[in-house]
């Protein structure tokens, strides 16, 4: 198992959830933006299909790092968005 590593760059966090199949997504809340998840395809009825500027621009707005395991190969999916302040 891969050890978890954390990223702002928008490529890098691009290239991993397209790697796995991954589209950006959000659960919309009664404020501004919402909660950012990675969809995967399993049923999650919360989930709303977003776009990449969207994503990202909620992504910088809430000042999120993405923790997440760097491997495609292991099949890993683990991921979760945290505060920057937190990364490191």
């Amino acid at each position: 198992m891969s050890e978890a590593k954390t990223t702002t760059n928008h490529d890098e966090i691009r290239s991993w959830v397209e790697e796995r199949d991954g589209r950006p997504a959000v659960v919309r809340t009664k404020g501004p933006g919402g909660i950012l998840r990675i969809d995967f395809g399993e049923p999650e009825e919360a989930l709303e299909p977003i776009g990449w500027d969207e994503f990202f621009r909620i992504f910088e707005e809430n000042d999120l790092a993405f923790l997440h395991q760097d491997e495609a190969g292991d099949g890993s999916r683990f991921n979760k968005f945290v505060e920057r302040s937190r990364k490191g």
